[in-house]
C-alpha cells in the first residue's frame, strides 16, 4: 500500500522534476494552455461557488469560506491528480476519458442550439459555514472531473497538471467576474473551448495501444492559439457585420 501511494505521489516530491519543468519553455506553454482551459471549462462553476457564499448572513464568513474552500479545493485536487496519473495509463481509461470527453462536446453543442428554457431557478437555503465549505470542494471536485481529464491527455506529467490546474484554480476565483464578462462580450469563446475538448478526446484516443499515435504536446499549444485567433476572427467579424446591418 505505501509503495502504490509512493509512486503515485512520488513524482510530486521530487526536486529534479520541478526543476525540470520549471526550466521548460515547452513545458510553460503545456501549463499556460491548461490554465486557459480550465478557465474556459470553469467560469460557470466559479461562479456556482462563489454563489453558494452568498447563503451565509455575513461577508466575513463569505470570504472565510471561499479562503477554506480554496485549500480544501487545492487537497482534493492533487489527491485526485494522483489518482488519475496511475489510472490514464491504463488504455481503458483513455478510451473511456476520451469518450467521456467526447459525450461533453456533444452534450455542450446538443444544448447550445436546442437551449432549455423551462428550466425554474431553484432556491437557495442557508447554510452553515462549514457546510457550505464541504460543499464548496466536493462540488469542485465533481466540476473539476472533465478539466483534469482534458489536462492529463495532454500532458501525463503530474507537475505540469498540479501547476496547472492549482494556478487555474486561483486564477478562477479571483478573476470570475471579469472572465464571465469577457464570455460575456464574446460568446463564441466557450464553443471554442468544446471544439479543443472535442481535439483533446481525439488526442486521447489515438494514445491507446491498440492505435499509438502521439500528437506532440507542442501541436496542442499551436491548436489552442490557431483556435483563439480563429474565435476571435469570427466574433470581430460577426460584429462588424452586425454593425453594417443597423
Amino acid at each position: 500500500m505505501i509503495q502504490f501511494v509512493q509512486e503515485l505521489y512520488g513524482p510530486f516530491f521530487s526536486l529534479q522534476n520541478w526543476v525540470n519543468v520549471l526550466d521548460s519553455a515547452e513545458d510553460w506553454s503545456i501549463i499556460l494552455s491548461i490554465i486557459i482551459l480550465e478557465c474556459l471549462l470553469s467560469v460557470d462553476n466559479a461562479v456556482v461557488l462563489a454563489a453558494q457564499t452568498q447563503t451565509l448572513p455575513t461577508k466575513r464568513q463569505q470570504e472565510g469560506a471561499l479562503l477554506w474552500g480554496l485549500w480544501g479545493s487545492y487537497i482534493l485536487r492533487f489527491i485526485m491528480i494522483g489518482l488519475g496519473t496511475f489510472m490514464i495509463h491504463m488504455w481503458e481509461v483513455k478510451l473511456l476519458g476520451a469518450m467521456y470527453l467526447m459525450y461533453l462536446v456533444v452534450d455542450f453543442f446538443r444544448k447550445y442550439h436546442h437551449p432549455d428554457t423551462t428550466q425554474a431557478k431553484k432556491k437557495t437555503k442557508q447554510g452553515t459555514f462549514w457546510s457550505v465549505v464541504v460543499q464548496m470542494v466536493f462540488m469542485d471536485a465533481i466540476f473539476s472531473v472533465d478539466s483534469i481529464l482534458a489536462a492529463l491527455a495532454v500532458s501525463v506529467n503530474p507537475i505540469i497538471v498540479l501547476i496547472g490546474g492549482l494556478v487555474g484554480i486561483l486564477v478562477m476565483r479571483g478573476v470570475a467576474e471579469i472572465i464571465v464578462n469577457l464570455m460575456a462580450r464574446i460568446p463564441e469563446l466557450e464553443p471554442m473551448a468544446y471544439c479543443l475538448i472535442a481535439f483533446i478526446a481525439v488526442k486521447l484516443f489515438l494514445t491507446i495501444p491498440q492505435i499509438d499515435i502521439e500528437i506532440p504536446s507542442g501541436v496542442f499549444v499551436i491548436v489552442v492559439i490557431a483556435l483563439i485567433l480563429i474565435t476571435l476572427g469570427i466574433h470581430f467579424y460577426r460584429e462588424g457585420q452586425l454593425k453594417k446591418t443597423k
